[in-house]
């Protein structure tokens, strides 16, 4: 090919080569491939001429199906999964006493272990896990720093997940006073002066997610629509006028940057936007969503590669990374709400594509994270799960992700020491404390669901 070789196809070469070091090779069969493959050869075998697997299982032979017929997860499974929750747990809390002080927010500080604590008592029950996301709510209302708005990196993530706590303790003059400062931060969410941007991560989106999590968690009148709509509008309204700018009115009705990059993915992108838009609780009206949002979902849908997966931004023509923050991990959620929305077809077979690419690809050598790690992407798994009942992804959820999760944490401590670091680009600065614990625990009490 030499010098005619296009520049697109020379990206995607490179691509390539490089997915090799960024992702183990899957070393299970796929749900349907099941009962053959274990019938002619073990999952090691099968994968022996993959590049660099994961290392097998020590010491274990091939297991059934974690789950029966009816999709119901079987007891031997349940029991692993909470005796790792139990060892990531006191893994987690060790860790914590060397961690950053100062950091509250929910993606990297004590927000989300406060979160983690409450799913764990949603999940069980258990009064004692409501009570520890307490006692780090206390720690985290007293240390808010007022410079972002999020429910992610900012001031509205630790008020709303401290709402929720102090309601289902019934501690409801707290609870209000909590509701009342996340309120207060909207006059910065929807002044037309303001420079902040429209994403997930640190925008106005990431403020709206706030809004919704306690209408879905306290209640649909805790904040009032009033409220909500006019923090939609000031996202609508932005997106236009980008567009507008950009002169894709006609392609892409609805269209935003991010430090002048005009990102897809869910953390800084259009999809984790749209996605928000698209939500029930958002009240967004059908018009708006027909005529502004599903044609720029379509524009998104056309920037995809051969192989399911999805740029990281508009501009981007290289089929590198499958991360919840840039690629199909974070756009899969983007479009299983689209299919929700509109009801066609089109947008969960695009969907089932990601899916197949994180199953690919999505094995992560970053470690556990959420943002750019496995505990993300087995997230779409049970999702799409969810929304369609096919056993594929719950077996892809179980078998790969979770299996994966208990047997290869010493091989991803061995190869890279400092992983625990890696979860660091939104979802940023670096901390000392290990959050993969974090995120590991946070799937588990999913897949326990």
């Amino acid at each position: 090919m030499g010098e005619s070789m296009s520049k697109r196809l020379k990206l995607q070469l490179g691509g390539e080569a490089e997915m090799e070091e960024r992702a183990f090779s899957n070393p299970y069969p796929d749900y349907q491939l099941h009962e053959a493959a274990a019938a002619s050869s073990s999952p090691s075998e099968a994968a022996e001429t993959q590049r660099d697997p994961a290392p097998s299982p020590v010491g274990e032979e091939p297991e059934s199906l974690p789950f029966g017929p009816d999709g119901k997860i079987s007891s031997q499974f349940t029991r692993r999964i909470q005796s790792k929750i139990g060892d990531l747990l006191q893994q987690m809390e060790e860790g914590l006493k060397t961690a950053d002080p100062h950091d509250c927010s929910a993606y990297t500080g004590w927000t989300g272990i406060a979160l983690l604590y409450l799913q764990l008592y949603r999940v069980t029950k258990d009064q004692k896990y409501l009570q520890r996301s307490l006692d780090y709510v206390k720690r985290i209302l007293r240390n808010l720093n007022g410079r972002r708005v999020t429910f992610l990196c900012g001031d509205a993530g630790p008020l709303a997940v401290g709402a929720v706590v102090y309601h289902k303790l019934k501690i409801d003059s707290e609870s209000k006073e909590c509701i009342t400062k996340l309120l207060q931060l909207q006059r910065t969410i929807i002044s037309t002066d303001s420079e902040l941007p429209d994403e997930l991560l640190y925008g106005r989106a990431g403020y709206l997610y706030a809004l919704l999590y306690l209408n879905t968690e306290i209640g649909p009148d805790t904040v009032p629509q009033s409220v909500i709509k006019e923090v939609v509008d000031a996202i609508i309204e932005s997106g236009k006028n980008f567009s507008k700018e950009e002169r894709k009115t006609e392609r892409c009705p609805l269209l935003y940057q991010w430090h002048r990059k005009q990102y897809i993915g869910a953390a800084h992108g259009v999809a984790g936007i749209y996605y928000m838009l698209m939500q029930p609780v958002s009240n967004v009206d059908q018009e708006t969503l027909t005529e502004l949002v599903k044609p720029s979902i379509d524009y998104v849908r056309h920037k995809k590669f051969r192989s399911g997966n999805y740029p990281s931004s508009l501009s981007n023509e290289t089929d590198r990374l499958v991360h919840w923050c840039h690629g199909a991990p974070g756009v899969i959620h983007m479009l299983m709400q689209a299919y929700k929305s509109f009801k066609e077809d089109k947008y969960l077979k695009d969907a089932m594509d990601c899916s197949d690419v994180i199953w690919q690809r999505g094995l992560l050598r970053k470690g556990y994270g959420i943002c750019h790690g496995t505990a993300g992407n087995g997230y779409s798994f049970l999702s799409l799960y969810h929304l369609t009942e096919d056993k594929k992804y719950l077996y892809r959820a179980c078998k790969a992700w979770r299996e994966l999760f208990i047997s290869y944490r010493t091989y991803w401590y061995q190869r890279l020491p400092s992983f625990q670091h890696l979860n660091l680009d939104l979802k940023g600065e670096k901390t000392k404390w290990n959050r993969t614990a974090k995120r590991s625990v946070a799937m588990e009490t999913q897949c326990q669901e």
